[in-house]
């Protein structure tokens, strides 16, 4: 599929391998092609966002993505220039499979939220689209 033709639709939760011991706590597994259609060759995380400030606002023509609430809750809405759908991310085991060719914004950061984001390449401006209307002509 190409980016251009991808829907929001595409785009799902995915549940984390985890394990929980009463005594020792809560570990969660992603591994490359197994918990993710694709080989994570970078990861970041976004902490101590302020009140009411978003984060995203991009699309990505070839990045594929999983985020994750590694702790805290924000909401992910997900624009394909035709439907819109949005995710509230507040559980460590669960992440939010995006596909290239996808507008996101995130929001509503809850005090002490970390969003830890898995990705499919490195850090490539060229692949970026931050600019809305750009992003409307692209799909088109």
């Amino acid at each position: 599929m190409q980016a251009k033709d991808s829907t929001v639709y595409d785009c799902t939760i995915v549940e984390l391998d985890r394990h929980h011991s009463e005594r020792k706590g809560n570990i969660s597994v992603v591994e490359n092609r197994k918990t993710v259609p694709f080989d994570v060759k970078r990861v970041y995380y976004l902490y101590d966002v302020p009140g009411g400030e978003s984060r995203g606002g991009h699309a990505h023509k070839a990045l594929s993505q999983l985020i994750v609430a590694a702790s805290g809750s924000f909401t992910v809405t997900l624009d394909d220039g035709s439907v819109r759908r949005t995710f509230t991310l507040n559980r460590p085991y669960q992440g939010l499979y995006i596909v290239p060719g996808i507008w996101r914004t995130l929001e509503d950061f809850s005090s002490g939220a970390v969003c830890m984001v898995l990705a499919s390449e490195g850090y490539d401006e060229e692949d970026y689209i931050r600019d809305y209307e750009e992003f409307l002509v692209y799909k088109k």
